[in-house]
């Protein structure tokens, strides 16, 4: 009956509408986790929490680890660029911008994805798509200019992390692309994540936050992300990209400023211009379509 109902679009788009408001918490959660515990070492906490439920499920599913040796140097430059220095910049960006403002710069990914492809593989887009790039750019223009004081005070330090997340979960797009060819998702997922464990789990050894600090609320964001973004979020997302495809799905990821900036208004007291909320309109929207327009084009040339 639950997977059944699991098939079931309506279902799936119910789901994905709540994972978009489970994301926007997400990071209430990173930010109060933060408070105690280094951006390295919460990714690793993070995901020691991932890998045990992912475990468990994995033990129901099937009990077959089929990783190639051939394949450990791509799955080691994916999980850097996708885990450790995604999460990592994005975590470091949240010292000095609110995280409505990060959420936006995140959501210029797709606009990113088109220009790498274009100026890499030489894959010209369609007018709508590039329109839909410059107007994204405009839009992110229109973030930082408003907040063009705060930048000479020291608030570039967020935007160039934001950027360098950004850049980041583009390439780890570019990367992942061939193994998730040779992986089902739940493999690839379970693999990056005990790779991204191993890779910081030395620095979070070294930098273990003061048992004083750990109060209930830094360990509730830590189980939080664990929980929700290393484990079930994982899990609603690959069943609606099976169920409905991966650019509505996209289009679902696409509208996170908009509940995170919610979420941080509403119990961060964070402050966002109307000049900044209007850019993060425009790059939203313009994300929307650059998305929608390049499926257009991508099914267009596979047939």
């Amino acid at each position: 009956m639950l997977r059944k109902a699991m098939r079931s679009k309506k279902v799936v788009y119910v789901l994905m509408t709540l994972l978009v408001f489970l994301w926007g918490l997400e990071y209430i959660a990173a930010k109060s986790a933060l408070d105690a515990v280094r951006p390295l070492s919460l990714i690793c906490f993070k995901y020691i929490i991932g890998v045990a439920l992912l475990l468990a499920v994995k033990s129901v599913v099937d009990r077959r680890f089929p990783l190639k040796t051939r394949d450990l140097p791509l799955l080691c430059a994916c999980t850097l660029f996708g885990d450790v220095m995604y999460f990592g910049a994005e975590y470091m960006a949240m010292a000095y911008l609110p995280v409505s403002i990060i959420t936006i710069i995140l959501a210029f990914v797709p606009c990113a994805s088109v220009v790498t492809e274009w100026v890499v593989y030489k894959n010209k887009p369609a007018w709508p798509v590039v329109a839909g790039v410059l107007v994204s750019i405009v839009g992110v223009s229109m973030v930082i200019g408003a907040d063009l004081e705060e930048i000479f005070q020291g608030r570039y330090a967020g935007y160039l992390l934001a950027f360098g997340a950004a850049l980041s979960w583009n390439l780890y797009n570019f990367l992942t692309k061939d193994l998730s060819e040779k992986y089902n998702p739940l493999d690839l997922t379970l693999l990056q994540q005990v790779c991204a464990v191993a890779m910081v789990l030395p620095y979070t050894l070294a930098n273990l936050p003061d048992a004083e600090v750990m109060n209930a609320s830094v360990a509730a964001g830590v189980v939080y992300l664990g929980v929700i973004s290393a484990f079930v979020g994982f899990l609603i997302y690959i069943n609606a990209i099976d169920v409905i495809g991966p650019t509505p799905c996209a289009l679902f990821s696409n509208f996170l400023p908009i509940t995170s900036t919610f979420f941080g208004w509403l119990l961060l007291r964070e402050y966002v211009s109307g000049t900044q909320l209007l850019g993060g309109a425009i790059v939203i929207l313009s994300g929307a379509v650059v998305i929608w327009r390049k499926s257009k084009e991508d099914a267009r040339n596979t047939r």
